[in-house]
């Protein structure tokens, strides 16, 4: 449940309040007892992610796991000088995130 901050117009009265997104904003101030209460726009509250599935590789299976494994392993058969470029590009990626 969210908490609303609310403002009195006639004795500016401010004050938070604790109450369910369904129901109705207060309009009696507690304080001068009059009709003149409104609710406030927030910044909000910082969203927390917890927990497991926030993140792209939490979703993957064990056969993309493995085969993506094998896509990084370096190949005997290629020459020491595209073996040097293939590192740079690797740098490059694994830098820019």
């Amino acid at each position: 449940m969210p908490t609303y901050d609310y403002v009195c117009d006639a004795c500016d009265h401010r004050f938070e309040l604790f109450q369910s997104i369904t129901d109705a904003p207060k309009r009696k101030c507690p304080k001068c007892g009059r009709q003149k209460l409104r609710r406030l726009i927030g910044p909000g509250a910082a969203i927390v992610f917890k927990g497991s599935g926030f993140y792209k590789t939490d979703y993957r299976s064990e056969s993309y796991k493995k085969a993506a494994a094998a896509d990084k392993k370096p190949t005997t058969t290629s020459s020491s000088k595209s073996d040097g470029k293939s590192k740079t590009k690797e740098k490059k990626a694994v830098g820019n995130g």
